[in-house]
């Protein structure tokens, strides 16, 4: 920057490279800043495009492995056989895999319907009746029970739930369905709780409002008016619970027993799709018909899991447009 005082006006002149390079005089370009900051958003599209792409192509590379390697079930054994045959003796070339099928089934439903209305009551607990010092003490302890890992749950519910459901029932085994139900129910309730609650916790208050200027009571309120109101959100948690329980390996496998047969008592060991495949994909020769099989298992729970995040996404937009 020089002044020349030989003018009549003294005019300060600017060297274009003292200012770092932000003006670029005889190039036509005014602002190297400007065009630096569109090569550095493009390429940070760029990268969040390739990254989006790459998921993608690690998703479809897993279902396409798993239905390849599963679909070849089928030249040894036919679609009848492996979907609704009960008898599972790869020793004997026989692979049905009804009973596995019919037991993920009974032990989602089962744990559905213990762990929804708990889970519904803690909600309503946390959002409508409890005071504020309890809601900030009992929330974070939800979120945290989230972050346990599934074997301790499994290890609890073997040396301590199963004894204990052998006491109450006098019987002499008591790993089952049921047991692997009270396991889940224990996992999936902090998620679906906590996601109840805050769907809660977002409704309008106008609502409670007129409907106490209505004459309703606090009970009606809550259970006519609120939770309806947010039984979207609701939605959201049961399903994303069940989808953790369907996939639920190391505690199922640790209290149902893992016996290859039908789950018709609650205190019955049974054998679901998880389970299966992690006690005996490691002992099975890659090119068997029994590997196909268990691969085959592999890509119904995925397909499940898919089914389920794809209805959690029409619940979303669902709830936006409401």
């Amino acid at each position: 920057m020089q002044l020349d005082t030989s003018a009549p006006n003294p005019v300060i002149s600017t060297n274009s490279s003292e200012l770092g390079g932000s003006i670029k005089t005889g190039s036509g370009k005014l602002f190297d800043r400007k065009n630096r900051l569109l090569f550095y958003n493009r390429a940070f599209k760029i990268a969040c495009i390739a990254s989006a792409a790459f998921v993608c192509l690690i998703l479809f590379s897993i279902l396409f492995f798993m239905f390849r390697t599963g679909v070849l079930t089928f030249r040894d054994v036919s679609p009848m056989t492996f979907f609704f045959s009960s008898d599972w003796s790869p020793e004997n070339e026989s692979y049905g895999a009804f009973i596995f099928i019919f037991g993920t089934f009974a032990l989602t439903i089962l744990t559905l319907l213990i762990s929804v209305p708990l889970s519904i009551v803690i909600a309503v607990f946390l959002a409508e009746v409890a005071p504020g010092w309890m809601r900030n003490f009992l929330r974070p302890i939800l979120d945290l029970l989230v972050g346990i890992p599934s074997v301790v749950y499994g290890f609890l519910g073997l040396t301590i739930l199963i004894p204990l459901l052998r006491d109450i029932t006098g019987t002499n085994m008591g790993d089952g369905i049921l047991a692997a139900a009270i396991v889940l129910t224990i996992m999936v309730l902090p998620t679906i709780s906590r996601i109840s609650d805050d769907a809660i916790s977002v409704v309008p208050k106008k609502y409670r409002d007129a409907s106490y200027a209505l004459g309703a009571t606090r009970f009606q309120t809550i259970f006519k008016v609120t939770i309806p109101a947010a039984r979207s959100g609701i939605m959201y948690g049961v399903i994303l619970g069940m989808a953790r329980a369907i996939g639920e390996t190391m505690a199922v496998v640790m209290v149902i027993g893992n016996t290859p047969q039908l789950a018709d008592a609650l205190f019955k060991p049974t054998s679901v799709l998880t389970s299966n495949i992690v006690m005996q994909i490691a002992n099975v020769p890659f090119d068997s018909t029994w590997n196909n099989a268990l691969y085959m298992m592999g890509f119904l729970l995925l397909v499940i899991s898919l089914l389920m995040i794809v209805l959690v996404r029409l619940l979303q937009r669902k709830g936006a447009h409401q």
